[in-house]
């Protein structure tokens, strides 16, 4: 009897771009990426930041390079990946929050999160696309959404409006690139420890309402989602496009 093989999570000989890669979520990706074997590409717009993050992954017997990019500038970003060769892999996770009432947003917050979690977003994955494509290579995009991209949040109309897009958006590039052998998928954390996130947990009440509705009862952490996304960016996933991986301990399971 001849067995069916596992199809492999490594990424030897791939190259991978990955935004916001200088801390927290993206940094743990990028991380992961490269221990899969790919050549990862850390981008942000603070160079000392994804210098380090990059010289930490070499350190460890990884390949990785940096590039200074603002993704909120299409033409920038555009003008940047056609100077490069084309990356197999992209891990869209550059993004913010300015939590507020809906009464109380103003136009200059709606701007400025929808203008990286959207805009930027769309754009990144349109460059790296659009490379792909002029190559005649396959590939795998991943938006890092958020369980808010399924439900909603209180203080959050502009975040969960970013992110529920970001989830039309990556069915619909699905059905674009999947002629092209690019696949499109998103992962939706629930509320992960990063720097960024560490002080609202300071607020007891803001914790203890956190924890009432993860169902398996723990903060997530940067590693709960670094086999998610070597799994989407590897031929493990290789009949998976226009999917959400939702990674929220129970979140969204009622």
């Amino acid at each position: 009897m001849k067995l069916p093989r596992t199809p492999s999570f490594r990424l030897d000989g791939r190259r991978a771009l990955v935004t916001g890669a200088g801390r927290g979520i993206g940094l743990a990706m990028a991380a992961a990426l490269a221990e899969a074997g790919a050549h990862v590409t850390l981008a942000a717009r603070t160079a000392p930041e994804i210098e380090d993050a990059a010289g930490a992954i070499r350190a460890e017997g990884g390949s990785a390079d940096t590039l200074c990019l603002d993704v909120i500038d299409p033409h920038a970003t555009a003008t940047a990946l056609e100077a490069r060769e084309p990356y197999d892999i992209l891990v869209n996770n550059a993004g913010s929050n300015r939590p507020a009432q809906f009464t109380d947003v103003t136009v200059e917050d709606f701007d400025a999160v929808m203008d990286l979690n959207l805009r930027g977003a769309f754009f990144a994955a349109q460059a790296v696309a659009k490379r792909l494509i002029a190559a005649g290579r396959p590939g795998s995009i991943i938006h890092v959404s958020s369980q808010m991209g399924h439900v909603g949040g209180a203080r959050r109309t502009v975040y969960c409006a970013s992110k529920h897009a970001i989830e039309g958006l990556t069915k619909a590039m699905a059905i674009d690139l999947a002629p092209h052998g690019i696949r499109v998928n998103s992962i939706g954390p629930t509320f992960i420890e990063t720097p960024l996130t560490r002080p609202f947990f300071e607020d007891p009440a803001f914790k203890e309402s956190v924890l009432g509705k993860i169902k398996l009862g723990r903060i997530g952490q940067v590693e709960d989602l670094m086999g998610a996304v070597v799994f989407l960016a590897s031929d493990a996933s290789s009949l998976m496009t226009g999917s959400a991986m939702l990674v929220d301990g129970g979140w969204t399971a009622e």
